[in-house]
């Protein structure tokens, strides 16, 4: 698109003018080649025809032709193909689901809007540079991810077309018909991972710039500030939170109940009686279950970790309403405190701190808005008690975060969706193993 909205495929006029594209140009042209390589491009009737046409032949066409033409019920055991059918509609369903929730995105945002980049040049120069440096981490996510199932693909590919030549059916030439086939296959399975890795990386890096945005607005309560322009800034990180939310939520409910039903169906066909598996034949299987679930890890893992850093700004509002508090109490007495009297309460309260002073034994994964130590300055004076009683209730009864239709995504959904998958797991292999 040419207007505001613009496109998924940034135009390099708006890249060039935009505040926070000054040090981010390298990374935003490599988005704009990625997408251009797995062709999501709807910035004209033309493109998006192509956009499409490439779609469905890589998705539907390609593994179609691939399952008919390659039918081979004469080949032996290791060339024989039980479970490519399941794990070809795995990969173009997810494709298809990918695909469709990009368009519409592009169709009602565009890129700048859908991730955030519009008002990124209102934000300071600190969240800038660590969004910048997160969009170049995310190319290399979607390498780090994807390239090792692909090389395990190929393997897979180039050694079931080389080794069962003389029993693959073929059309013409032997050795021209098997490199046709295996790079289409190829093509076809690189693009469906990519596009499905694609909208998991691209929730990562919004959720990422929410966080950056969160722990920005967690430096209010160093600073002396109004309790209301605290509470306009709350409501602003939760009025983006909620379009996060409202833009995901189909796309990842609809991820965990296809990734949840695809590993059912999977383990029914490897578990059921007499089933023929081994890493020949069911190695396909295994790694696109790697790839579908790791898709869906990183969308959950974005997820619940935005949360929980959101959840922590009322923890921190907490300690810092309790040492103001305590400090208030300490001039009980009404007696106005000397400047030396003020700067020891003040250095006593805000190093308070609770357990062992060990620090190796808290763990790398304790938030820096939630930890044990109390290291905010007290502005007892000009912020009055009841104030900050009153945004204390306000955060403890408006939490933000990401929620899918109502539900919060947080750890205890994790542990409920846990729960759940691993009860009908234990089910499934009940009726087929046995006990």
């Amino acid at each position: 698109m040419e207007d505001e909205r613009g496109s998924l495929l940034l135009p390099k006029n708006m890249e060039e003018h935009h505040p926070a594209h000054d040090r981010g140009t390298t990374e935003l042209r490599n988005f704009r080649s990625y997408l251009r390589w797995v062709y999501v491009d709807h910035s004209n009737v033309c493109k998006a025809g192509l956009s499409w046409t490439v779609f469905f032949t890589l998705a539907f066409v390609v593994p179609t032709l691939s399952h008919f033409l390659l039918d081979c019920p004469t080949c032996d055991r290791d060339h024989s193909r039980p479970y490519h059918i399941p794990v070809q509609i795995s990969l173009s369903v997810f494709a298809a689901l990918s695909f469709i929730s990009i368009s519409s995105w592009d169709r009602r945002y565009g890129f700048r809007k859908f991730l955030f980049l519009d008002k990124l040049g209102d934000e300071s120069l600190k969240i800038q540079r660590g969004y910048s440096e997160q969009m170049q981490g995310t190319m290399k996510l979607i390498m780090r991810w994807g390239l090792p199932c692909f090389i395990a693909e190929c393997a897979y590919k180039i050694w079931w077309y080389v080794s069962g030549a003389s029993q693959i059916p073929h059309y013409g030439s032997i050795y021209v018909s098997s490199i046709i086939l295996c790079t289409l296959d190829l093509c076809s399975w690189l693009y469906r991972t990519s596009i499905f890795f694609l909208v998991c990386v691209l929730f990562r890096l919004i959720c990422y710039l929410q966080i950056l945005r969160l722990d920005e607005f967690a430096r209010v309560f160093q600073r002396e500030t109004e309790v209301g322009s605290i509470l306009l800034e709350h409501l602003r990180m939760r009025r983006n939170l909620r379009i996060i939310s409202h833009r995901f939520r189909g796309f990842i409910l609809a991820s965990l109940l296809l990734v949840t039903a695809s590993q059912l169906i999977f383990l029914l066909m490897v578990t059921k009686p007499h089933a023929d598996v081994d890493i020949l034949k069911a190695g396909e299987l295994a790694l696109v279950s790697i790839t579908l679930v790791s898709g869906l890890l990183i969308l959950l893992r974005g997820a619940t970790k935005i949360t929980h850093k959101a959840h922590s700004i009322t923890g921190l509002a907490a300690k810092w309403h309790i040492c103001a508090t305590i400090n208030s109490f300490d001039n009980i007495e009404g007696e106005t405190p000397t400047t030396a009297h003020a700067i020891s309460a003040q250095a006593i309260a805000t190093n308070i701190s609770w357990g062992s002073s060990d620090d190796d034994e808290v763990g790398d994964e304790e938030d820096d808005l939630d930890n044990t130590k109390l290291l905010l300055p007290i502005y007892t004076q000009t912020i009055s008690f009841h104030k900050r009683q009153a945004l204390v209730t306000y955060l403890e009864n408006n939490r933000a975060g990401i929620t899918v239709f109502g539900f919060m995504l947080d750890r205890t959904w994790l542990h409920s969706i846990f729960g759940i998958q691993l009860a009908l797991c234990l089910w499934l292999l009940n009726k087929t193993v046995g006990v």
